[in-house]
Parts: structure tokens; sequence; C-alpha cells
């Protein structure tokens, strides 16, 4: 596997010891007895010995984006002491840092364990949720291409020990990942002592896929040389000090993913009217005849519309450069529609990950794994032309889109990457139902309480009721385009009076009501109470 010398997996490119982030004495419990067995020619520990090195306050970073490649044993181990360290009156909880989302065995188990104080960058555990929302938890929400950078230079304080899934390491401390990278390889270089955890069930040849690349730190911080989604630019493992080992455990498990399951009628609508869309561009030229790079978000809507993709004939064989490699696009890579694709991480079903194990000189050329510094980067998106397309939680008459927050309070999951790729996508698109909850909530409002995504890096919103382009369109085109286009029948005389209303202003709007739809929902548990709106379909 080719590389270059443009970012140094040595650890060469990142700070020196008296550099940010950096620090002199060990934070550790204990250290790992010297007469324990070897692995690879390095210390082998049960989960539990494991866990025993973690101190209460310790910043722990583990691997995963997604479940994909997270960190299982030792999370769990963790956990287990917690349980037993409260049972006997004595505090015990970490702060959590990741790449991404992860699986059961880290947040679920470590929030039901009452075991974490602060949790970055995302998330998507229902106990870990329920603990942020209610002030248990200290919860950051960030960028995930932000966030390799921001544990480099001690934004959140020194990391005292990395939790790393891998498929390989050697003596020499060469560490090869397993279904994600993430933003391990700088938790790996940055962290005081490292633990490993060797998972024997993920293949040493998905390594092959990896193509492991730290940029310099800045300033004069050299472009990333990458204009094709499959051109490779790094290496296929990281590089430490094998000194900084505290460690290895052994495991043998699969990823813990979940089924979406199928694609209701309103996904599946949702997708045909993105896929039309996407045909329109390409027939006007505004799409290049071999199409561009696709970022999909995670989930049914996501799924469907590459499904969609992948069904018409009109649009040609196409390549992604994404965050998150999942089950549809997998199903179009086997078919051959999909030429190739870019990620950090392979959220694949285990049957999937059977096949692509099993047939990985067919995956290997056609499948990279990149860390979320470089899948996630801003200036590869902008070069490359992706096009984004995410998932919106409710979109305002003006197209700025909420993706995170419940009436502007109660967190879902996080930003994730969408704002990576959004800003800086050759076309933007959200998408999402045009109501919830039976109808008791619209996704079309006149302001969103929280915004994560303004109105600068929205172009296109799609919902089962249709599309609204709105590039080119002032703030009053807009909101005509999203309530005709967009809105649900049931709520569009409510939000046509209320644009009609609001006075006067470049933006029109009325501070007296333009939360009154949240008010009502939250005093009446439906925003248009008097509507009685009771359906399911649209």
């Amino acid at each position: 596997m080719k590389g270059n010398d443009r970012g140094d997996q040595s650890g060469s490119s990142r700070p020196d010891s008296s550099g940010p982030a950096s620090s002199n004495s060990s934070e550790l419990t204990n250290a790992p007895a010297t007469n324990h067995p070897t692995v690879c020619g390095l210390p082998r520990l049960e989960p539990e010995e494991a866990a025993k090195l973690v101190r209460d306050g310790a910043l722990v970073a583990f691997s995963g984006f997604t479940p994909a490649g997270s960190a299982k044993a030792v999370p769990r181990a963790l956990a287990a002491r917690a349980r037993r360290l409260h049972d006997r009156g004595k505090p015990f909880k970490i702060r959590v840092l990741t790449g991404a989302s992860t699986g059961p065995s880290l947040d679920d188990a470590l929030a039901e364990a009452d075991a974490i104080s602060w949790r970055a960058p995302y998330q998507s555990s229902r106990p870990l949720r329920e603990r942020i929302n209610d002030g248990r938890v200290a919860f950051v929400d960030m960028h995930l291409s932000h966030v390799p950078q921001s544990a480099l230079f001690g934004f959140f304080g020194k990391i005292d020990l990395a939790i790393v899934e891998a498929s390989h390491v050697t003596e020499d401390g060469r560490i090869y990942l397993t279904t994600s990278i993430g933003a391990s390889p700088t938790f790996l270089q940055t962290a005081e002592k490292v633990i490993i955890e060797l998972n024997r069930r993920q293949s040493p040849r998905i390594s092959e896929m990896a193509d492991i690349l730290i940029p310099k730190p800045p300033p004069f911080r050299p472009a990333i040389d990458l204009d094709h989604p499959l051109q490779r630019v790094g290496k296929s493992f990281v590089r430490i000090d094998p000194d900084k080992i505290a460690g290895v455990v052994l495991t043998d498990e699969d990823d813990e993913l979940t089924d979406l399951g199928p694609a209701d009628e309103t996904c599946l609508t949702i997708a045909r009217h993105v896929v039309n869309f996407l045909q329109e561009e390409l027939a006007s030229g505004r799409i290049p005849p071999d199409f561009l790079p696709l970022q999909s978000g995670v989930g049914k809507i996501s799924n469907a519309v590459l499904k969609g993709i992948g069904e018409n004939p009109a649009i040609p064989d196409f390549l992604m450069y994404s965050e998150v490699f999942q089950s549809a696009a997998f199903d179009l890579m086997q078919s051959g529609r999909l030429r190739g694709a870019s990620t950090c991480a392979l959220t694949l079903a285990p049957h999937q990950m059977a096949e692509l194990t099993s047939e990985i000189d067919y995956y290997q050329p056609r499948l990279i794994l990149r860390p979320q510094e470089i899948s996630n980067n801003p200036a590869v998106v902008r070069q490359l032309g992706v096009i984004a397309l995410n998932t919106a939680l409710e979109v305002d008459l003006f197209g700025n889109v909420n993706s995170t927050h419940v009436c502007g309070r109660d967190i879902i999951n996080g930003i994730g990457g969408s704002g990576d790729f959004a800003r800086n996508s050759y076309l933007s698109i959200f998408v999402c139902p045009s109501f919830a909850k039976r109808g008791k909530i619209s996704t079309v409002v006149p302001m969103c309480p929280h915004v994560d995504h303004s109105e600068h890096s929205v172009h296109v919103i799609a919902t089962e009721q249709g599309i609204a382009d709105l590039r080119g369109l002032a703030p009053a085109e807009r909101a005509e385009m999203i309530i005709e286009n967009c809105a649900h029948p049931a709520y569009r005389d409510y939000l046509r009076r209320y644009a009609r209303t609001s006075g006067e202003g470049h933006i029109r709007h009325d501070f007296s009501r333009v939360f009154e739809l949240h008010e009502r929902l939250q005093r009446d548990g439906c925003m248009l109470p008097e509507n009685d709106v009771n359906f399911s379909a649209a």
C-alpha cells in the first residue's frame, strides 16, 4: 500500500513533550505487572485489570465512530467497577472523549453505571441522552472534524488514557485499527498511556483499507493533496512509543450495530423527491455528467435515498466521500453502482462485514478508511465538490436547520459531521418528514429555537411533501417556497398567516409569536391543538 510523507505517523508532527496537551506524570492508578503474559511482546491484561488502571476523574479517550471499531470489553469492565465503588460509597466517574457515537458497551454501560461526568463530541445513546438532558452529564456538542486538533492542543485537558480497538499491534508500536479510524490516531499519540483491545473477530486485512494521515499542526500546515475520493495519502497504521502501551486486552466481538429497519412510505417519498431533483440537476448540467461524490448521513431516509439513486438509470455509477459507509452503500458497491467510497467507518451489519472480509480483494481497492479530520475536512469537501445529504430535526421559514435539540432544549444526538459537510459542500440537502408524533409536531416552524446550520449552509430542503430549492432566493421567497413545497397541509394556513403578518424587515419575524408553536407543544402536547391533527402518512 503506497503512502507519502505529508503526514508523520511517527509522532514528529506532534507538539514535543513541552507543548500543549503534554505531561510528564502519569495519572494511572497502577502500572501493569511485569510478570503478565504477553501479546505481541506487550503485557496482556484482562478487562478488569485494565479497568483498575483508570482513576476517578480521568479523561479517557475511546476508539469508535458509530459502533464501528468502538472499544467494548474495557468500558464494560469500567462500568462494573464503577457500580462496585458506588455500592461502597466511593466516587468514580470519568470524562469520556470519542470520535463520534459508540456502541452500547461503551455509552450505554457507562451511563447506566453513573460513571460519566463529561462527554464529547457526539452520542446516540438513550441512557446517556437522558443524563445529559437532566444535567447529570456535561456534554460538549462539536463538529467532528474539530475533535482531533482540539485533543492535540489540550482543549479538553490532558488525555490520561486511550482505549482503542485494533486488529493487530506490533512490539515496536504499530497499531492497525479495525472498522473505524475516527480520532484514534490522535488519541493514541496524545494520551499518556494506551490500552489496546485486540479484537480477533476482525480480520487484520481490514487495515489494508486504512489510509491514515495525521496533518501537521498549524501554523503553515501543508494542504492535503487529495483530489479524488479514492486517492491514498497516508499509511495503514499508527505508530506510537511502545512504552506507552500499558497492556493488550484480547476480545472476540462483532460491532454492536442495530438494524434501522425498513424505510416507511414517508422515507420512500422523500427519497423519490431527492432522487428526482438530482436527476434534474444532472440533466440541466448543474451536476457534471460523471456526477459528484456523495456524502450521506446515517438513517432510514439516507438509506432510502442511496437505494433510490442506485435504482435510477439516469444517474451514472458514482463515488462517495463520506464519514460513514452504511448498509445501503454496501449493497450498491456489491452491485457495481457505487464505484468506490472514502469513509471514516464501516457501519455494516455482521453478515455484510463477513461478506466484505471474504471478498476483501474486491472491496479493498474500492474502500478507503480515513481519520475524521480527513474524511470530514472542509477543504477536501470543497475541493471534491461533495453533494451533502443530511437529516434535519426541524427547519424554519428562512432555511435555518435545527439538527439536534427538541424545542431548542433537549439534545437528541448532536451535530456530528453534518456541519463539516453542509457548510462546505457543492450542494447541501437537508431531509426530514414534514411532521412528527402523528401530526402533533410540524417540522416546518416560523423560527428554529436552536440553529445548527444557518440559512447560508442550506441549499435544498426535502420532505415527503416536496422539494424547496432555496438557491438564489431572498428570505421572503424562501418562506413561500418552504411553506408551499415542504410544510404539511395541516400547518400551511398557520405558517402563511405568520409570514403575511410578521411586519417589515429583510427577515420578517414577530417576536411575540415566533415560538408560539413550540409553546403550544410544551403546554398542550400538540402544536395546533385546535386542529386535532392525528395522521401517520402524508
